[in-house]
């Protein structure tokens, strides 16, 4: 089964930005686009003195300005195939199905904040933790000339060979496609004291010191992509600090920045990891969060 590219949109500069790039990314990997609007009827007689109409009008208004912005997609990408869908009902429930049925979602996001749209508060971290492939975010800065020769494909590695293979999976691809270097992030901090054991420090005693063993620990992650991609030039990069941070002070160069999610939830609703949570509001680039294989 051939999975589109969805496009969630909303009616926001950030959600046609979203639009554009999964156009862009659509016709790159020649697959077909979707563009879901997700709507919900709101039953008030005005919101700020405006008439919102009954259902059929509401519903009407979705389907205009989903179609405007459809519009515009044809217009710069005729070849590409594109559907279109208004569905209604509650988001998070919306969009995770449609991410399940998709090779990514691609939503806007503010950044700096919290993320717009159909994504505020909660909403966000809850499709995030439930959707089954790929999400996107982007933001209404976004623009065809940042993915450009010297912009990179950042991804974050931990642990070991598996921990982070479907994050590096999808950066690699992506750059096979763009022509585009992946940098590969591997941040370390010193463990306490009570984490060192006999086994372990043996294996830094081999491996040369901290730094060493790291190095070594990225390396062994990234050989099976390295074989698989051989075109994809790679910088290893491997750097003491916490993840978020250091993952951030390399997005400056980055088209793309992708992170594995590390989602739970709690008492109090849906929880993404504090790496994906601190790029996500701070990165410029769009953001892909990747769950696990």
């Amino acid at each position: 089964m051939t999975r589109p590219i969805t496009a969630g949109i909303d009616g926001t500069g950030e959600s046609l930005a979203a639009l554009a790039w999964a156009a862009r990314e659509a016709v790159r990997r020649g697959l077909p686009l979707r563009v879901v609007h997700a709507w919900r009827f709101e039953a008030h007689d005005a919101v700020d003195g405006v008439d919102t109409g009954d259902r059929a009008t509401q519903e009407r208004w979705v389907r205009e300005a989903a179609g405007e912005a459809v519009r515009a997609v044809r217009e710069r990408h005729p070849d590409l195939p594109v559907a279109v869908d208004v569905l209604e009902g509650d988001a998070v429930d919306t969009l995770t199905g449609v991410a399940a049925e998709a090779e990514m979602l691609v939503l806007g996001s503010r950044g700096h904040g919290r993320i717009l749209g159909f994504l505020v508060g909660s909403v966000g971290q809850q499709v995030i933790v439930d959707a089954e492939r790929p999400v996107v975010f982007v933001r209404a800065g976004d623009r065809p000339s940042h993915e450009v020769a010297g912009h990179e494909i950042v991804v974050g590695q931990q642990g070991g060979p598996q921990d982070s293979a479907a994050a590096l999976g999808f950066a690699f691809e992506t750059a096979a496609r763009r022509g585009a270097t992946v940098r590969a992030v591997r941040a370390w901090t010193l463990p306490p004291v009570f984490a060192y054991s006999p086994a372990s420090l043996q294996l830094l005693d081999e491996a040369g010191g901290l730094e060493p063993y790291e190095r070594k620990g990225l390396a062994a992650a990234l050989a099976p992509w390295r074989e698989r991609y051989p075109d994809v030039h790679v910088v290893e990069h491997v750097e003491m600090g916490s993840a978020g941070q250091v993952l951030l002070s390399v997005a400056g160069t980055a088209q793309l920045m992708v992170v594995g999610r590390r989602a739970h939830r709690t008492a109090v609703g849906a929880r993404i990891g504090s790496v994906a949570h601190g790029v996500l509001h701070h990165a410029d680039c769009p953001v892909a969060v990747v769950p696990p294989a």
